[in-house]
């Protein structure tokens, strides 16, 4: 004797059944195998990661966390291009940290773990080293490597860091990094990233750290100065790297940091890399115009034109989740977007003004460069409720307290996108891929 199921019974098996295998399907790799010159990327809310919050946030707790990080980025960005120190956001909220995606780096011989926040727009790497005040628990131990050598105050390095002071003959050095600050001794070491060791790194050994948004684990800079990763492995990596960041929305899959020219995606569009000569390490490109739908926005050239004297312009960041336009150019965006949803109402949320408590169809918003053109689908430009309630457009202005005049085409609108940076040939190409 057979029995079915009704209909509905047998559908919620299905789907129960889909949903086993699926979860089955995407259990996170946490220690898989490095490759050649590829690093996994995490989010630091993976089940890969041990900075996510040890208690679960609600939705609207984690997209206000991530918006509240995104005030001292900003802050953090406009004081490199207005080329002045840092002043601290006042906020009511914890800023937990100000880096979103990390890799796995080992320092030192025989190898420490540490798991590194991934800038582009950052130069140096620092970490934090035993007997950190302020630091987190997780710290190098330069006693216990023995490549480890400190570089003192005679050492072309100590230059290019920021306010030097030679307490004994040390470098020493000081920095602010969003809403915090640290001291730091010069220092070198074997860093190795997947399986390709790079001996003398240069990087600062963390001795104090005040605030709440440094990366607990430290930082590697991909920026383009002379303490960077590209600078540091040139006859390595040729200054050449790629990325590709998991989506939100699958946590339990990594993304890569593909180091050198090789197996770098041939297929691929690009725009011109702009230089500022005031801050050399952003990665400014030429933005010339948004479209909305099928339609280009119309936007005063001023909003989106790069200006070297004042800082100006459009730079990718890997570190900023939301991207942010300056107000005439968002207002613009906002306008046509609510135009082609309809007639429904919209509410806010946060620093989101343009949300919705009903289904709604989105259109697509590309970001139109010279040489290239980047469209965005739902994916990258909806924040969703996880009880499906409440759909934000994932976009804002610069806020009113920064030097805005930048736009900064942030994170979420990069994940699930190929993004090629080739220094020496000054270009930067973005190509669709699916980050697993």
């Amino acid at each position: 004797m057979t029995t079915s199921l009704p209909p509905p019974l047998l559908f919620l098996s299905l789907s129960l059944l889909f949903l086993s295998l699926a979860q089955g399907l995407n259990q996170p790799q946490c220690d898989a195998p490095q490759q050649g010159s590829t690093l996994q990327v995490f989010h630091i809310y993976s089940p890969c990661s041990p900075f996510r919050p040890r208690k679960p946030l609600s939705w609207e707790e984690s997209v206000l966390q991530m918006e509240s990080k995104d005030q001292a980025r900003l802050q953090y960005l406009a004081s490199l291009v207005a080329g002045k120190s840092v002043v601290p956001i006042a906020s009511g909220r914890q800023i937990m940290q100000s880096a979103t995606y990390i890799v796995k780096a080992k320092i030192g011989t025989p190898p420490q773990t540490m798991l590194m926040a991934m800038d582009t727009n950052n130069d140096a790497a620092w970490i934090p080293c035993t007997g950190c005040v302020g630091c987190s628990s997780a710290v190098f131990s330069p006693v216990k490597s023995t490549t480890f050598k400190p570089l003192g105050c005679q050492a072309a390095q100590c230059k290019q860091v920021p306010n030097p002071t030679c307490p004994g003959g040390a470098c020493s050095f000081n920095l602010t990094y969003g809403g915090s600050s640290i001291a730091a001794n010069l220092s070198q070491d074997t860093m190795t990233l997947s399986t390709d060791p790079v001996p003398r790194y240069t990087f600062g050994c963390i001795q104090k750290a005040t605030g709440s948004s440094l990366p607990p684990q430290g930082l590697l800079g991909l920026g383009r100065g002379p303490l960077s990763l590209l600078s540091q492995t040139q006859n390595l990596y040729k200054s050449t790297f790629s990325y590709c960041l998991p989506s939100f929305k699958t946590p339990n899959f990594s993304g890569s940091l593909r180091l050198g020219p090789i197996g770098q995606p041939k297929r691929i569009k690009y725009t011109q890399l702009l230089r500022n000569p005031r801050r050399s390490s952003l990665y400014y490109v030429n933005m010339v115009g948004i479209r909305v739908g099928r339609r280009i926005v119309d936007i005063p050239p001023n909003a989106l034109a790069f200006n070297p004297t004042t800082g100006a312009g459009t730079i990718f960041d890997s570190g900023t989740v939301f991207t942010r336009l300056v107000a005439p150019a968002y207002i613009a965006v906002r306008d046509a977007f609510r135009r082609r949803v309809g007639n429904v109402t919209v509410s806010a949320l946060g620093g989101f003004d343009t949300c919705y408590t009903t289904p709604i169809v989105a259109p697509t918003i590309t970001f139109m460069f010279k040489g290239m053109n980047v469209s965005l689908p739902p994916d990258n430009l909806l924040i969703h409720s996880s009880s499906g309630s409440t759909t934000c457009l994932a976009m804002a202005a610069a806020p009113d307290n920064v030097n805005s005049v930048l736009n900064v085409i942030a994170n979420m609108q990069q994940q699930n996108h190929r993004l090629l940076f080739d220094v020496p040939n000054s270009k930067l190409g973005v190509a669709r891929e699916r980050c697993t």
